[in-house]
């Protein structure tokens, strides 16, 4: 019997098939390779090479070799640099566990040094706290090499203290990147004035590696100011900074948006030519981002010779952030042209972007992406079912107005939570359709899932799309008593505009002025509109009044209350109320619509006439005006001037 198993049978066996292919074994087949006279370190140095280029089929080969020229039962080294090589280069931890448990020499530390540093680089920490303690329990002392990836996989502090105290009896206190480390990990279960003594004990602060870990530790525990404190010690204190600490000092000025001083790193990482990494281009391109300075993060993208995954992430992420949404399907468009395949993060900022422009054909175009290439996880096309990734997508479809596709997802949905259940209310609650969004709340009861807040939000405004008066008082009073969910001010406001909607105007304003919440400017707002709808000028008057109290900056209060007087003929209050907006600084953003067609996304402001169809557009837009005279729809047209 190996003696890999004879220390863990219990624990790690059993776990075989989570680690483990099922026909995998590395001495079938062994492929020749050429030429066949390698010496032991010549394979070494070929190995790390393919680690260093995630080269597995190289590896393959050269441990095949190995395997032949029987390298392994001579020195333990083969079996650490297989294991180094595997982890690298395949895509789980099977491979390089199957040669550290296939040795004959997996009982020294280089072996478990080795595969404890495979298990970190796959996230799999608490493999490599079991791998630890087993090699505590066979006798094997942990050493510089050890420590500083056990320490990374620490997730509290009582493991770290504990580590920290073994480090502390076996005299390497003083080693720099186990007290890297150390920092690293004290700053991470927030424990800042630990970290601070470690590094204030540290004899040697010269290096910049135990500096940068103070930045970074800061940085990801959100305490910025201790950040920019620590980089400005690392300056006084004549540490030059390098690439490590620019990206870590940019993620903190990203995070605080501090423009100025990013400018000022910017200038440094010129001068100290650091411009070719990568990295530090795509953190300069993350800070000019969150900054809201789109021009300096295109820029510093466009400058890039080589760009990776995360550039494209990132030049899409600013452009969505700062609300340009045909920027961010540009650069999806560049991207795919580039070659680049999108990922999860990817998809997170391009779906905004689709919804907010009812680009419908730009999602179908990307959710058929994701399905060929697996990114969409469906359980319905083949692949593992996610949630998320289901709701996503049907909150897109919905958002895009295509209640046919989002109800086809829905479908075949193998799992669904409150969440789905709630974009498919709300999704024929805006589009109008009461009946089948009812039908849907009560459908979700009966698969025993509870309803919450933004449950009740899509059943009240699919009420009040619908017309369902009496549905709609009903849910609002039995909200607590028969589901446990406490009314919130957004749905009071959604019962207030279905009365308004509803003509009952004096009922809403009794609900505006009873309900146990301080109307805010979206429950003013609604009651404006109903009142605008239904040529009420006296309350019109009332809720104005308090929308221009609460938020004296919104131009769309001023708006309506005008095209009420004007509606009225009230000539000189329209004109009272054009000099108060004057005054005030206020004004109205231009309106703004669009529409997509096979040949893109087509954007038009008030009174656009720029487009190179302008003629043929107002030609339909007149015919399309002319119609709704004709079938007595004037004040439907007039509210929505």
């Amino acid at each position: 019997m190996n003696k890999a198993f004879v220390f863990f049978p219990s624990k790690f066996l059993k776990r075989a098939p989570h680690f483990f292919p099922s026909s995998h074994n590395f001495s079938s087949k062994p492929i020749q390779i050429q030429p066949p006279n390698l010496t032991l370190t010549a394979c070494i140095r070929l190995l790390q090479s393919c680690s260093d280029q995630r080269d597995l089929k190289g590896g393959q080969q050269l441990h095949a070799h190995m395997l032949i020229a029987g390298f392994f039962h001579s020195s333990p080294l083969p079996t650490t640099s297989l294991i180094n090589m595997y982890s690298k280069c395949s895509i789980s931890i099977s491979d390089a566990l199957s040669v550290f448990l296939l040795s004959t020499h997996y009982q020294n530390v280089f072996a478990f040094n080795a595969i404890i540093a495979g298990f970190v680089s796959h996230d799999l920490s608490d493999e490599v706290l079991d791998f630890y303690n087993e090699m505590r329990m066979i006798g094997l002392v942990p050493d510089r090499f050890t420590f500083p990836c056990v320490i990374k996989a620490c997730c509290d502090v009582m493991d770290v203290g504990k580590i920290h105290g073994l480090v502390f009896k076996l005299g390497l206190e003083f080693d720099l990147y186990i007290g890297s480390a150390l920092v690293h990990a004290y700053l991470r279960v927030a424990f800042s004035s630990e970290a601070l003594r470690v590094f204030d004990d540290l004899p040697d602060r010269d290096d910049v590696v135990i500096w940068n870990a103070m930045i970074n530790g800061f940085a990801q525990a959100g305490e910025v100011d201790k950040a920019m404190e620590v980089f400005q010690m690392m300056a006084e204190n004549g540490v030059v900074p390098n690439r490590f600490s620019v990206t870590g000092i940019l993620s903190v000025f990203a995070m605080v948006g501090e423009i100025y001083n990013g400018r000022l790193i910017h200038g440094f990482v010129i001068k100290m030519g650091y411009d070719s990494s990568v990295a530090v281009l795509n953190a300069l391109i993350d800070m000019y981002g969150k900054c809201e300075h789109v021009v300096d993060a295109v820029m510093v993208f466009d400058s890039m010779v080589e760009k990776d995954m995360f550039s494209w992430n990132s030049i899409i992420c600013v452009h969505e952030q700062c609300g340009d949404h045909e920027g961010t399907l540009r650069f999806l468009r560049k991207m795919l042209h580039a070659s680049f395949q999108p990922d999860f993060v990817t998809i997170a900022s391009v779906f905004p972007a689709c919804a907010h422009l009812a680009a419908l054909m730009h999602f179908r175009e990307i959710h058929g992406y994701m399905i060929v290439n697996g990114s969409g996880n469906f359980g319905i096309y083949g692949g593992q079912d996610n949630i998320y990734i289901n709701n996503a997508v049907m909150d897109m479809y919905a958002k895009c107005g295509s209640l046919r596709e989002a109800r086809f997802v829905f479908d075949k949905m193998s799992h669904r939570d409150a969440a789905s259940w709630n974009i498919m209310i709300m999704c024929y609650g805006m589009h109008g359709f009461g009946n089948e969004a009812l039908n849907m709340f009560y459908s979700m009861s009966k698969a025993e899932l509870k309803p919450d807040e933004v449950t009740f939000v899509g059943v009240l405004s699919a009420c009040s799309h619908a017309g369902f008066v009496r549905q709609g008082r009903d849910f609002l009073a039995s909200m607590q008593s028969k589901y446990g969910v406490l009314p919130t001010i957004e749905h009071y406001t959604c019962v207030i505009d279905m009365l308004g909607r509803a003509g009952q105007l004096e009922d809403a304003y009794e609900l505006l002025s009873t309900m146990p919440y301080e109307a805010n400017p979206v429950a003013w707002r609604a009651c404006l509109a109903a009142s605008q709808l239904h040529g009420n000028s006296d309350l019109s008057e009332v809720a104005a009044q308090q929308i221009f109290e609460l938020e004296p900056e919104h131009c769309g209060s001023y708006v309506m209350l005008s095209n009420i007087y004007g509606a009225s003929g009230r000539y000189k209050e329209v004109f009272g109320l054009r000099s108060t907006m004057r005054q005030q600084d206020v004004k109205k953003t231009p309106g703004c619509s669009w529409i997509e067609l096979s040949n893109g996304v087509h954007a038009f402001v008030t009174r656009d006439r720029n487009h190179p169809e302008e003629y043929e557009i107002y030609a339909g837009l007149d015919s399309l005006t002319a119609c709704l005279c004709e079938h007595n729809y004037t004040k439907l047209l007039e509210a929505s001037l």
